[in-house]
């Protein structure tokens, strides 16, 4: 039997989407590890002292995840907060994003586990492995979800365990990572809550920032074969400072505001002396508070931003509801930064 070929002029149009009018960040959630690491313990493996690595990075201590704890088992323990802060259940959630480059499978993805874990499936899931830039790539692709109707309800996780990447005997390196989870849940909003994202790459410095296998001792485990991150400290330092203060006024004008009209500037906590002259070159008002949740947390690549939010929620440092302006930045080189009301 033979079908005659549709003629095209007299095919239906698809259904248009029906998605939301707007996103925004419904609720936010995080996890740190209990094990709270001193620059006295990591100048035991390195050639420092406190004095230096506060003074290079402004890193007091961090947290290192127990040996037995994964990347996934940290999500979770976010991602939980999040979603019930969010007064849904996690059937409620249509699409999993966990933002990580330190999940040890390339494939499967840990956000397929999480989605299982949590009791989301059939929730659609993907990791995003933009370092760094992870969380705000992951905003941005949660909006669209919402604002598309491809999802309703989006979970972004972000999350590293960097201290299984880590060479503790690297004096330029081993002060700076720590581990951690923050989640956010994404959801429809009637009016505008989360503006444009400025994003983008250069991987013409692509190994800037790269993790690359080498022969280090890992805890307490005999000599072995295990990936390290290798980091070019001042090249990334003078990146991050002279350009990525035009991409955070990108977003401003973007959103349609000024630095004098947010709440709150988080960018990611790569290093105190970057967040201060990246404010320095926004000309940052006073009165907006900064998040430096690097001294206690260190560097926790995608999870940072999330993390720096939780906690100026929590201690009053940022009001729920304002404006805040996030970017995020690192290896790749990748960048993303847009403005967002914060729940």
């Amino acid at each position: 039997m033979t079908s005659t070929p549709i003629d095209p002029a007299q095919r239906r149009p698809l259904a248009t989407p029906t998605g939301s009018p707007h996103a925004r960040i419904v609720s936010v959630g995080s996890y740190r590890p209990e094990r709270v690491v001193t620059n006295d313990e990591i100048c035991e493996q390195i050639d420092s002292s406190d004095q230096w690595i506060r003074e290079r990075s402004g890193i007091i201590s961090r947290r290192f995840a127990a040996k037995d704890e994964t990347v996934t088992d940290m999500a979770e323990h976010a991602a939980k907060i999040a979603i019930e802060r969010a007064g849904l259940t996690p059937a409620d959630i249509d699409a999993v994003l966990v933002a990580t480059v330190t999940h040890p499978y390339q494939t499967p993805s840990s956000a397929s586990l999480l989605a299982h874990r949590l009791g989301s499936a059939p929730a659609a899931a993907l990791d995003i492995s933009a370092a760094c830039a992870g969380f705000c790539y992951g905003l941005s692709l949660a909006s669209d979800m919402v604002r598309g109707g491809s999802a309703r309800n989006v979970l972004l996780v972000g999350v590293e365990k960097l201290s299984d990447f880590t060479d503790p005997t690297d004096r330029s390196s081993a002060f700076i990572f720590g581990d951690g989870a923050g989640a956010v849940v994404v959801g429809p909003s009637q009016t505008p809550a989360m503006g444009p994202t400025i994003w983008g790459s250069d991987g013409s410095h692509w190994d800037a920032i790269i993790n690359k296998t080498s022969w280090i001792e890992y805890r307490d485990d005999d000599k072995a074969e295990w990936p390290a991150l290798k980091m070019a400290g001042q090249s990334v330092f003078r990146w991050a400072v002279w350009q990525m203060a035009p991409v955070a006024q990108k977003a401003l004008d973007a959103a349609g505001i000024t630095a004098a009209e947010l709440d709150a500037f988080i960018p990611h906590q790569a290093n105190m002396r970057i967040v201060d002259a990246m404010a320095k070159q926004l000309e940052m008002p006073e009165h907006v508070p900064i998040a430096r949740d690097i001294a206690e947390t260190g560097n926790t690549s995608a999870a940072s931003i999330p993390l720096a939010i939780d906690r100026m929620l929590a201690d009053g440092e940022a009001p729920h509801g304002g404006l805040a302006l996030l970017i995020g930045f690192g290896a790749g080189l990748t960048y993303a930064s847009q403005v967002v009301v914060l729940p």
